[in-house]
């Protein structure tokens, strides 16, 4: 389930980059904020709290109801950046933690 989430994200924010209507960047900034809280309340029940606190923080950050002004510019690099950095945390496994 994972996965799904993170590549569905990752397609949405790529599709960012294209002149898309407003009404999409407001389904992204939801789908993210649903997206995020999901991966990150999965990551705290499995006891990975930096993967908590990062999906935490991109929760926020995408959220819709208190916007962010960063600038077409910069929220593409943003999108780029976290489509990037989910799909590459598809691959990777997450290190066991110490008892």
């Amino acid at each position: 389930m994972n996965s799904v989430i993170k590549i569905v994200l990752a397609i949405l924010f790529f599709l960012c980059l294209a002149d898309m209507p407003y009404g999409f960047y407001q389904f992204v900034r939801f789908a993210g904020l649903i997206g995020f809280a999901i991966l990150a309340y999965q990551a705290n029940q499995q006891g990975r709290q930096t993967e908590m606190i990062i999906y935490g923080g991109l929760a926020l950050l995408f959220q819709p109801f208190f916007k962010i002004a960063l600038g077409r510019q910069m929220w593409n690099i943003v999108d780029v950046v976290v489509g990037i950095g989910l799909l590459i945390s598809i691959f990777m496994k997450p290190k066991k933690s110490q008892p």
